[in-house]
């Protein structure tokens, strides 16, 4: 629980936490939109050039399950100033990065340091707050949360085109420096538990099972998937490491993760839940600026400023559900935000190649509304039964979980793109029949020539890939469908319901 000095100086230590917060999702994205420009400056081919952003997909992914130990152990404040420090300095080595091998081992390092920011910074806000103003410090977080990866491509997108890539990684001295002094001055010293043993055996599984799915997953793409033995490999690492994990987690007498969270039905339905929103959140923002640039001809900065709605949408529905959550049914507020990201799915599975920004603008603010009214209220409702000792373990666990969710989506969405690319192109060329009179009419001088005939197989490809992101929204509009019914496995606390909980739990 938070000390009396923690909860005076909430506000101080709300900015300072934030500024982290911030720092850390915004660098998922923002170099995405720098990849072209890191490959040439580098010197790397196309599948050599996505370890920069899989290094620290996977270096996060590994640590994120071991905040909770890690701050039990050394106390949260230290782990804290360690995190920013740490992510701090790797950032800056990243900008200086002069080779391949030096980026990725950076990023590395801003995944391993990184991976204890964003659930540490969710307990914490928990903690300094009392049980009726959850809601409001979950809208608080859930901003930070959702709008560095969705600003990061337009911040990205700017930075590279006026100043350089290596400035996509320069932004975090400035913020880390004020973050790190906020929490060494505001934040006072915890306690140190350190009596819980740490499980290597569930830790090394859990790490097997997270790295072998993320290598999986990257890899199967350039590699055919399962025609490849690596990739069989991968997935036989991940199912040995998935399997001994839990049946140690069952077995074992202090697992890596406490079995009171399983217990737990709105953790567990929410984390599951958490999953999918994940999928939703991040697979979208993979597939439109790619799909902006590549199929309607925007400039990097351009893709980027007009994604910048989503998070405006976002921002707008964080304070609105700030103030509903405790006043109304939090699976209302849920089923709302559902509700409203499926018709925005459902708008952009209307996108043709022939549209202007506006339809992306808008069903950008419209997703990221719904999205915004998801986010805050999921994690009100994963926490609201968790005892405070174990917010911790359950931040680190429910955190891991989406980011499970989004990389599996992300992988799996855009397989999907290629696959369905290459069916409807098939079938799209089979109508193009050259004996045909009315094709002969109307592509008659593309059929003679060579030119010719590369200009139309350009045009079927671009409207076969406009085809399979339609597909691809399709998908998510069902997996939305889907979520709804989870709904019901939920249950909203009673009002006051939180502090009853937590008294039960320090007894």
């Amino acid at each position: 629980m938070a000390s009396q000095t923690d909860t005076a100086n909430r506000w101080p230590i709300t900015i300072s936490i934030m500024l982290a917060t911030v720092m850390n999702s915004i660098d998922t994205t923002i170099a995405n939109v720098a990849l072209p420009h890191i490959q040439g400056n580098v010197s790397a081919s196309s599948e050599q050039i996505s370890w920069v952003l899989t290094s620290y997909i996977v270096a996060a992914a590994i640590m994120t399950p071991l905040s909770g130990w890690l701050a039990d152990r050394f106390g949260r404040k230290r782990l804290f100033l360690v995190s920013i420090a740490g992510f701090t300095v790797a950032s800056m080595l990243c900008g200086i990065a002069t080779s391949l091998p030096e980026l990725v081992m950076f990023r590395l390092l801003q995944g391993v340091f990184g991976a204890s920011l964003i659930p540490l910074s969710q307990a914490v806000l928990l903690d300094i707050n009392p049980p009726e103003k959850h809601g409001q410090a979950m809208a608080i977080w859930g901003a930070g949360a959702i709008l560095g990866p969705i600003l990061g491509p337009a911040l990205g997108g700017y930075l590279t085109e006026n100043l350089s890539w290596r400035w996509c990684f320069y932004i975090n001295l400035p913020i880390g420096i004020l973050a790190l002094l906020g929490v060494w001055f505001f934040i006072s010293g915890d306690k140190v538990k350190g009596q819980k043993p740490f499980d290597f055996l569930g830790f090394g599984m859990l790490t097997l099972f997270v790295g072998g799915l993320q290598l999986m997953l990257d890899r199967g793409p350039s590699l055919d998937w399962f025609s490849s033995p690596e990739v069989w490999a991968e997935l036989l690492v991940a199912i040995v490491g998935l399997w001994v994990f839990v049946m140690h987690t069952i077995t074992a007498e202090h697992p890596f993760f406490d079995l009171r969270l399983a217990r737990d039905r709105n953790f567990v339905t929410a984390s599951i839940f958490g999953f999918f929103i994940g999928i939703l959140l991040f697979s979208t923002m993979a597939l439109l600026p790619p799909m902006m640039q590549t199929l309607l001809g925007y400039p990097v900065i351009t893709a980027g400023l007009v994604s910048m709605p989503r998070g405006i949408g976002s921002l707008v529905a964080m304070f609105v559900v700030g103030r509903l959550v405790g006043r109304v049914d939090t699976r209302l507020i849920l089923f709302v935000g559902l509700s409203i990201s499926a018709f925005s799915l459902w708008e952009m599975m209307k996108f043709d190649l022939s549209m202007t920004s506006t339809p992306l603008v808008v069903t950008g603010i419209i997703q990221g509304f719904g999205i915004g009214l998801i986010f805050v209220p999921l994690s009100t409702l994963a926490f609201a039964t968790v005892a405070p000792e174990l917010r911790a373990e359950g931040s680190a666990l429910y955190t891991l979980i989406r980011n499970i969710g989004s990389s599996v989506g992300i992988s799996v969405i855009q397989a999907m793109t290629v696959s369905n690319t290459q069916v409807m192109h098939s079938s799209l060329a089979a109508q193009v029949i050259p004996s045909d009179p009315v094709v002969r009419q109307g592509l008659g001088a593309a059929l003679n020539s060579a030119g010719g005939l590369l200009g139309l197989n350009a045009e079927i490809t671009r409207q076969a890939t406009m085809i399979a992101y339609i597909d691809d929204f399709k998908f998510m509009f069902i997996i939305t469908l889907a979520c709804m019914p989870m709904l019901l496995l939920m249950r909203t606390p009673r009002r006051g319901g939180g502090a009853k909980v937590h008294a039960v739990a320090d007894h």
